[in-house]
C-alpha cells in the first residue's frame, strides 16, 4: 500500500523535540496498525505490545503506572529492551488494558525521550470509561485513504498532483477532466477502506473489492456485542442496515423500520459515532464563528465513514460507476453528497475529530438547504453537492443573501471549474482544495512524487 496522508503526520511527531505520547484514534480497519508499524521501520527498533493478542500484558499495568517497571517488565515479557530515544513502543488494541491510556501521562512526565504510541479498534470506549490525561498526550485522527490518497494508492499519482496545483476558475482540459470523473465513480464504488483498495490494486475486480467490504460489515457487526449491551444489539444492527438509506436526509428515528423509539435507538445512534462507523453532519445557523457555536443538536444527517461501504451495505449495483458514471451522478446525487462529506472529513485537521456542518431555511414553506457548511479563518462556506449537471443554485444565492459574513459559495458537481456571481464551482474530484492548513503540507509531501513502496 503506499503512503498516507497520516504518515507526513506522525513523520512530524517523531522529529518533534516536544512531542508527547500519541493516540492514534479512528474506526477499525482505516489503517492505524499499518501506518505506525512502517514508522516503527525508521527506528532503530520497534516494539508492538497487542493487548488483544497477549492478554498477560494488561496485568502489567495493574500494580502501578510507574514507566521504569512498565518497561522492564514489558521487555522481559516479550524479550526485547525498550530503550528511550531508540525504540517506538506501539501499545495496540489498548481498549483491552485501559490503564495504559493513562500510563502515557506517565511516560509523558518520567520518561519523555521514550516515542509510544497507542491505538485500538475500540479505542473511543475506553477513553469514555478512564479518559485521556489532558495536556499530557496528543492525538490524531486517521480516516479510509480520501480520493487523493487513492489516486496515489492506484499508480495516478499525477492525475492528483494536477488536481492539488490546478488553479481555481481555470478549466481542465475536457479530456483529463472525463478521465478524472471516471476514476471518481471508480473509488465510488471501491471506497477508501485500505483492504478493500489493495484488493483492487491487485485483482482490478470489482467483486473482489465489495467481497473485502463485506466482510468488513461483517466484523463491524460483530463489534456490537463487545460494546453494546445484549438488548441494544437488535437497535444497532437496524441502524447499521438502514442509515444508507438515509444518506443526504435529514434524520428521523421514525424513518427507522420496526417498532422502535428515540429513547431506544438514540443510545444505539451514538454507540455507532462513538465506534467512528457514521459521522453526524449537525445543524448549524452558520451566522457566526465558531461555526459549531450554535449547533442545533436535534437537527442532523448522517453519513457513513466510507462511501464504498455504504454502497454495499445497500447492496447498490455498483457497474454504473464503472460504465456510465456522469448517470450515476445524475442519479445518485445522495452518493455524491455523501462523498463530498467523506472528502471534507479526510481533508480536516487531524488533532481533532473532523466537524462539519449543514443549513438549512427552517421557516415554513421554504425549501432552501446547504449540503455543507465548512470553516476557513473568519469564513464561514457554504458547500453545495449537485448532482450530474444541475444549474439551480437558489439555495447558496438564499444563503449568502442572509448570511453578510459570507462573500462566496462553492459547488461541486461534474461539472469543470468555472466562476460566477460569487459562486466558485469545482468538481466533485477537487474537495482537496478546502484542505485545513494543517493538511496542504502533507497532500503536497503525498503527490510530489510517486510514493508508492515496493
Amino acid at each position: 500500500m503506499s503512503k498516507r496522508i497520516i504518515d507526513f503526520h506522525l513523520d512530524q511527531w517523531k522529529e518533534d523535540p516536544f512531542r508527547k505520547p500519541l493516540l492514534l484514534r479512528g474506526a477499525r480497519q482505516v489503517g492505524k496498525t499499518y501506518a505506525i508499524r512502517r514508522l516503527g521501520k525508521r527506528f532503530k527498533s520497534f516494539v508492538e505490545v497487542n493487548f488483544e493478542r497477549l492478554e498477560e500484558a494488561a496485568s502489567i499495568f495493574e500494580k502501578d503506572l510507574a514507566p521504569e517497571r512498565l518497561l522492564l517488565s514489558l521487555s522481559l515479557l516479550l524479550k526485547t529492551p525498550i530503550i528511550p530515544g531508540e525504540t517506538l513502543l506501539f501499545l495496540d488494541e489498548v481498549q483491552e488494558a485501559p490503564r495504559a491510556i493513562l500510563a502515557l501521562r506517565y511516560f509523558y512526565e518520567e520518561m519523555p525521550k521514550l516515542h509510544v504510541i497507542a491505538a485500538g479498534s475500540l479505542l473511543e470506549f475506553a477513553i469514555a470509561k478512564v479518559g485521556v490525561p489532558v495536556g499530557r498526550i496528543s492525538m490524531l485522527y486517521m480516516y479510509p485513504l480520501s480520493f487523493l490518497e487513492y489516486l496515489v494508492a492506484t499508480g495516478h499519482h499525477l492525475i492528483a498532483k494536477e488536481i492539488l496545483s490546478h488553479r481555481t476558475g481555470a478549466p481542465m482540459e475536457d479530456v483529463i477532466h472525463t478521465k478524472i470523473l471516471d476514476l471518481v465513480g471508480e473509488y465510488l464504488s471501491i471506497g477508501g477502506m485500505p483492504e478493500a483498495v489493495a484488493r483492487w490494486v491487485k485483482t482490478k475486480d470489482p467483486a473482489s473489492a465489495l467481497n473485502v467490504l463485506q466482510q468488513i460489515a461483517a466484523t463491524y457487526r460483530q463489534d456490537f456485542e463487545k460494546y453494546a449491551r445484549k438488548a441494544q444489539v437488535k437497535y444497532l444492527e437496524q441502524l447499521f442496515r438502514q442509515i444508507p438509506h438515509l444518506v443526504g436526509k435529514d434524520f428521523s428515528y421514525k424513518e427507522i423500520h420496526g417498532e422502535y423509539r428515540k429513547r431506544e435507538l438514540a443510545p444505539a445512534l451514538e454507540l455507532l459515532e462513538r465506534a467512528n462507523i457514521i459521522h453526524t453532519i449537525r445543524h448549524a445557523s452558520g451566522q457566526g464563528v465558531p461555526i459549531g457555536a450554535d449547533i442545533d443538536f436535534e437537527t442532523f444527517k448522517l453519513i457513513y465513514l466510507d462511501i464504498g461501504l455504504c454502497q454495499s451495505i445497500l447492496g447498490s449495483d455498483i457497474s454504473i460507476w464503472f460504465l456510465r458514471p456522469l448517470e450515476g451522478f445524475e442519479n445518485r446525487g445522495e452518493i455524491a453528497e455523501g462523498f463530498i462529506g467523506q472528502e471534507l472529513i479526510c481533508y480536516a485537521s487531524p488533532t481533532s475529530k473532523a466537524e462539519v456542518h449543514f443549513w438549512k431555511r427552517k421557516e415554513k414553506n421554504s425549501a432552501a438547504e446547504i449540503d455543507y457548511l465548512v470553516q476557513r479563518g473568519e469564513q464561514i462556506i457554504p458547500i453545495e453537492v449537485k448532482s450530474g449537471h444541475g444549474n439551480t443554485l437558489r439555495s447558496l444565492h438564499r444563503f449568502l443573501d442572509t448570511h453578510p459574513k459570507s462573500t462566496s459559495a462553492i459547488r461541486f458537481s461534474s461539472l469543470n471549474y468555472s466562476l460566477m456571481d460569487k459562486v466558485d464551482s469545482r468538481p466533485l474530484y477537487a474537495a482537496a482544495s478546502l484542505a485545513h492548513e494543517s493538511q496542504k503540507e502533507a497532500l503536497a509531501h503525498l503527490v510530489s512524487m510517486d510514493t508508492r513502496l515496493s
